[in-house]
């Protein structure tokens, strides 16, 4: 080494600086730079790294399996800087912890967002799949969470993945079981599914569905945790508490019992145990679900559908779904299983509020027993005035109105503004559309 050299932070920072001036030119060039390569290359193999950590052809999984410790170092990478660093005494200097930081971050930002152009295989979705999701675990999340928040980076990963499955020959890779085994369902391949299902029969309408069912299963699952951990209404203390041992309040026992205590025998004599109530006030109640079915609003149909089946289950709760576009159709009689639901829904097309508001009237009979829910983006075609006047009759009539602008996991809608004001000034604001808030919601009025 010449006295000419870089030496220290300063060479970790020029080491650093070669692998991301690399992954920025590999993002928005695929071609090759030849010195890039050969630079990183010589970086990675002095950093002990596989050299396949610069291939982008090559999987993290598969990077994983060959060098299994690795793993450790790509959870949680993206949390916060490892301050290893320094070996300098400027703090701007990394150290070779940071240029290893560099190789790893590299690694994953190429292979997720650097998705080429062209058509794509059963098999490179799901590659592209895994490698998102150990990206969400650098960021401290787990496999698909970032992507079903829907905003912000979410946002940007859904709609590189709906980007990889719409260049994908879709029928062709259902049509063959060893393809489709190899996707794995989320809301973008959902979505392609239902607008396609009308042109798929034998091996890839079996197929579909089964992809269907299972992103329906793995939806309720979680939608039915956030179910159960809302709280629920109020206690009723009319009912007496139930006198088993688990609802024994031990402590309310021992304070009312504090007179019988005997300082010669030094025990506390009871007369009397009080136990907790746990008897939750309830009411027959109706729930009736209006979801826009039109191309804009696809995470709500399928978050509604299972969520109204989820209510469905719950006792003294009466579910009715209506799905629309510029027609209305009840789908109440599949409530209970929202896999039918969605497979009798036809995505796309306009809004006619009007036409679902004339089906969904006749099931109010007891309107302070009722409670509407209306998912949509609200954007009419020509009847923004009568929808908004049918509902605000309703809500007049004793109706809990909630009009919702979208029910994602991520809570992001685009709502139209003449209905946000108006709803506002009638008391019935658009909640948020984060489900979670629309659990809290309907619990509240339901339990």
């Amino acid at each position: 080494m010449t006295d000419d050299e870089p030496t220290g932070g300063l060479a970790d920072a020029n080491r650093r600086q070669v692998l991301y001036w690399r992954l920025l030119s590999r993002l928005f060039d695929h071609d090759e730079q030849p010195n890039l390569e050969l630079a990183s290359v010589a970086v990675v193999d002095d950093l002990g790294l596989p050299a396949a950590l610069l291939d982008p052809a090559v999987s993290v999984d598969t990077i994983v399996q060959r060098f299994p410790a690795l793993a450790a170092e790509l959870r949680g990478l993206l949390t916060s800087t490892d301050d290893g660093a320094a070996s300098s005494d400027d703090p701007y200097q990394p150290g070779e912890s940071e240029v290893r930081r560099a190789a790893l971050v590299s690694k994953l930002l190429l292979n997720v967002f650097a998705t080429g152009s062209g058509s794509v295989s059963a098999g490179q979705l799901a590659r592209w799949q895994s490698d998102a999701g150990w990206f969400e675990q650098a960021l401290g999340c787990e496999p698909g969470e970032v992507r079903r928040q829907g905003t912000g980076l979410g946002a940007i990963l859904a709609g590189l993945e709906g980007d990889l499955v719409r260049r994908m020959h879709l029928r062709e890779v259902l049509a063959d079981p060893a393809l489709a085994s190899q996707l794995t369902p989320s809301m973008s391949l959902i979505e392609q599914l239902l607008r396609d299902k009308a042109n798929l029969s034998g091996v890839a309408l079996a197929n579909a569905k089964a992809l269907i069912r299972r992103f329906v299963d793995e939806v309720a699952e979680v939608l039915r945790t956030q179910v159960q951990q809302t709280s629920v209404g109020t206690l009723d203390r009319s009912v007496p508490p139930k006198r088993v041992f688990r609802n024994l309040d031990l402590d309310r026992t021992i304070w009312q019992n504090l007179t019988n205590w005997s300082p010669d025998d030094e025990r506390l004599y009871v007369d009397r145990l009080y136990y907790r109530q746990t008897a939750r006030r309830t009411t027959p109640a109706r729930l009736i679900v209006v979801v826009d079915q039109s191309g804009s609003m696809v995470d709500s149909m399928v978050n509604c559908t299972i969520l109204a089946s989820i209510f469905a289950g719950l006792p003294k709760v009466d579910v009715h779904l209506i799905a629309y576009d510029t027609r209305a159709l009840d789908l109440t009689p599949w409530v209970h299983d929202p896999f039918e639901v969605l497979l009798r829904t036809q995505l796309g097309g306009g809004n006619d509020g009007p036409v679902a508001l004339a089906l969904a009237r006749p099931k109010i009979v007891e309107p302070k027993q009722t409670v509407l829910v209306w998912i949509s983006d609200f954007y009419e075609f020509d009847r923004s005035q009568p929808l908004y006047d049918g509902l605000a009759a309703v809500h007049r009539s004793g109706v809990r109105v909630i009009p919702v602008g979208s029910v994602s996991s991520s809570g992001q809608q685009s709502v139209n503004p003449w209905f946000r004001q108006r709803f506002k000034d009638l008391g019935t604001p658009v909640i948020s559309g984060h489900i979670r808030k629309l659990v809290v919601e309907l619990k509240n009025f339901l339990t």
